[in-house]
């Protein structure tokens, strides 16, 4: 999470009070009001499976990039209720003027020891709609009340990963790019989770230095239009971003004319070189950029500066990339900021966190929990569920299956669309796979060696990579097979029935 985020009290100061030591309060009320109203009933213990997961995936895609597992990670382990979130909570008043949560069940959260077990899907695989990035299960009141910080942080991380992916599927594996966007994102906090999210996702570096400084991410960066205009002449302006810079220089050469800034940028790279340094690049951030990087592009080459690079900023996304690219633009980093960052065109990745299963009330077994909708996509999936990954003979994806860890599987399998009961897929026993869920608490206390960002990032690119072409592309990308393993799709089938009312006609 890097610092943590609470408003502490209305005469914080804006910014440095910001940051304080607990985040229990990130959450809903609503949150809190359920698990005062279990512990009012006596189930707060009452075991409990719940799924986090999303239905489609984001920016009409075939695929998502899951991410944000070792920032819920932090969260959850460092979930503590301070003294002043209770004194806030017992501060609150209902309609009637009385205190909404009495001082008993205030001392209930004091004491709270966090007792869940967590499963989830490691960062930078990929995953498709309705299957779980997370499991949580344990007592019925403490997985509640991890529902909203969970999904703020695994939604949004999952989301600007996914945009970065498919940025690289755009630019294709040997170009930079570089994440711009901390001044369009939502705020500090939104713009440190989009720096991280936006590297583990395919990206080289960012200009955000406190996500460099927090996450290891490379950070890098040129100069303002400002920085020109405060000279008397580009040359003048480039001269001395030179001097201060001799190795690291990429100017910025639009202020004025565009190819005429090249050609100072060229003169000032000459004095460069003859004092042994090299013109590391130069910035376009407006016009043409399809032109203007080839007539850049010739002009360097003329003058010999083969090597240096054409870095383009101005609202890219993945699409704009692949027409200029479509084009024979002559550009090798992309500067990728708004788009990015604020996930341009989708604000939300819409995940949700649906309770699956509870245990019976005389301890004998479990009741498989199902939520209805009257559209068949919003239905939930009852049981407690893991995803096994069936791969083919190039060991890359084949299909996925939902299946219920709680019932013995059968011996031979039938995947179903939930959305298409026709649509089936047999599986062969000898067919390889793995299992996505993996343990990451048991009973409150991490079991897992998280990776490094880095690891993730490589993991990610590789996990797009295997998917086929055709899941891959921006417009009508193919439907990756996921289904559920036959006897669940059944059960499934059965529940609906059983709680869908029947009214007359």
């Amino acid at each position: 999470m890097g610092r943590r985020l609470l408003l502490r009290g209305m005469n914080a100061a804006p910014l440095s009070g910001l940051y304080a030591p607990s985040l229990a309060l990130v959450t809903d009320l609503y949150q809190l009001t359920m698990a005062y109203g279990y512990w009012q009933q006596g189930i707060q213990d009452r075991e409990a499976v719940f799924h986090l997961y999303f239905r489609k995936p984001p920016f009409q895609g075939g695929y998502a990039v899951a991410a944000g597992l070792a920032l819920a990670v932090d969260w959850v382990e460092h979930l503590k209720f301070a003294d002043d979130d209770l004194a806030y909570l017992g501060s609150l008043r209902g309609s009637k003027g009385t205190p909404l949560f009495p001082a008993a069940f205030l001392d209930y959260l004091r004491q709270l020891d966090f007792r869940c077990d967590i499963d989830a899907v490691p960062e930078g695989t990929v995953v498709f709609g309705n299957e779980p990035l997370l499991r949580v299960r344990g007592p019925l009141l403490q997985a509640q009340l991890l529902e909203t910080a969970l999904l703020t942080i695994m939604n949004f991380q999952t989301l600007i990963a996914t945009k970065a992916a498919r940025i690289r599927e755009a630019t294709g594996p040997s170009d930079q790019i570089l994440e711009f966007g901390l001044r369009r994102a939502q705020g500090f906090d939104g713009g440190l989770g989009a720096s991280r999210a936006a590297y583990l996702g395919g990206g080289d570096a960012t200009s955000n230095v406190l996500a460099g400084q927090r996450y290891g991410i490379p950070v890098r960066g040129t100069h303002a239009h400002s920085w020109v205009m405060s000279f008397e002449s580009e040359a003048a302006a480039f001269a001395a971003y030179a001097q201060a810079f001799p190795d690291d220089s990429v100017f910025l050469v639009d202020t004025y004319d565009t190819i005429e800034g090249v050609r100072q940028a060229i003169k000032v790279a000459r004095d460069m070189r003859a004092n042994g340094h090299e013109l590391a690049g130069i910035r376009l951030d407006s016009g043409d950029l399809a032109y203007l990087s080839r007539e850049a592009r010739a002009v360097l080459d003329e003058a010999g500066f083969t090597e240096t690079r054409i870095v383009a900023s101005n609202d890219l996304e993945e699409n704009l990339i692949t027409s200029l690219k479509q084009q024979g633009a002559r550009i090798d980093t992309w500067g990728v900021g708004t788009q990015l960052v604020t996930a341009y065109n989708q604000a939300a990745l819409g995940g949700v966190y649906k309770l699956a299963a509870l245990r019976k009330a005389d301890d004998s077994g479990w009741d498989f929990t199902i939520k209805l909708s009257e559209q068949v996509a919003k239905t939930s999936i009852p049981g407690i569920l893991q995803i096994r990954r069936y791969l083919n003979e190039y060991g890359k994806p084949r299909a996925d299956m939902l299946y219920n860890t709680a019932e013995e599987l059968p011996t031979h399998l039938l995947l179903v669309d939930p959305a298409d009961s026709t649509r089936r897929l047999p599986i062969r026993p000898e067919t390889p796979f793995r299992e996505l869920l993996e343990p990451v608490f048991r009973r409150g206390r991490r079991v897992l060696d998280l990776p490094t960002l880095a690891e993730s990032r490589a993991l990610a690119q590789r996990e797009v990579q295997s998917l086929d072409p055709g899941i891959r592309r921006f417009l009508n990308p193919h439907t990756y097979p996921v289904g559920l393993e036959m006897s669940l799709y059944e059960y499934r089938t059965k529940l609906i029935l059983e709680k869908r009312p029947v009214r007359p006609a």
